[in-house]
C-alpha cells in the first residue's frame, strides 16, 4: 500500500509551482499548472491547491488535472462538494464547474499527456507508480487501471 505522503525529494518538487503562485509568479508557469482555490467542506476555510494540467478539452475551455491521491484528495472532495471557487491558469481566471472524466475520456487525455511529454517518461512513470503502489509502465490496460485509481478531473468555466 502506498504512503499517503510523497517522499522528501518528491515533496519539494511538487511544492515548487505552489511557491511560484504564492510569490505572485504563477503566470510564469503558463498553462502547465493551475491554482484551484476551494473552500473546506467541513471547516469552511479557504485553500489553494496547485495542480499540473494534463490536458485540455477542445472547444470548452476545460482544463484537466489528475487527483494524485485519488478520490480521498481533500481538494477533490472539497471541489466536488461545491467548494471550488476559482481557477487561475496563466493570466486567466474563472469560477470552475468540476467534473470527473469518464474512463474512456480520461484514458485518451492521459495517453495524449504521455505522448506530449515523452522526455519526462523516466520521471513520470516512477512517480505514478509510487502514487498507486504498483509498477506503471504505460500500457493501455495499466492506463485504464491508473485512471480508475487516480481520476482525471475537468475544470471548466461556468
Amino acid at each position: 500500500m502506498p504512503s499517503d505522503r510523497p517522499g522528501p525529494v518528491l515533496r519539494r518538487v511538487l511544492k515548487a509551482p505552489a511557491l511560484l503562485y504564492r510569490a505572485g509568479l504563477g503566470p510564469l508557469l503558463g498553462t502547465r499548472f493551475l491554482r484551484l482555490s476551494h473552500v473546506g467542506r467541513r471547516t469552511g476555510r479557504p485553500y489553494d491547491t496547485v495542480l499540473e494540467v494534463v490536458g485540455r478539452v477542445p472547444g470548452t475551455g476545460e482544463y484537466v488535472v489528475m487527483a494524485g491521491f485519488g478520490l480521498r484528495a481533500d481538494w477533490l472532495r472539497n471541489a466536488l462538494a461545491g467548494g471550488a471557487r476559482e481557477v487561475v491558469v496563466g493570466r486567466r481566471q474563472f469560477r470552475p464547474e468540476v467534473r470527473l472524466l469518464d474512463e474512456d475520456e480520461a484514458v485518451e487525455v492521459l495517453a495524449g499527456y504521455e505522448r506530449r511529454n515523452r522526455a519526462l517518461t523516466r520521471v513520470l512513470r516512477p512517480v505514478l507508480s509510487r502514487l498507486v503502489g504498483w509498477r506503471y509502465t504505460g500500457s493501455d490496460d495499466q492506463r485504464r487501471r491508473l485512471v480508475a485509481e487516480l481520476p482525471l478531473v475537468g475544470l471548466r468555466p461556468r
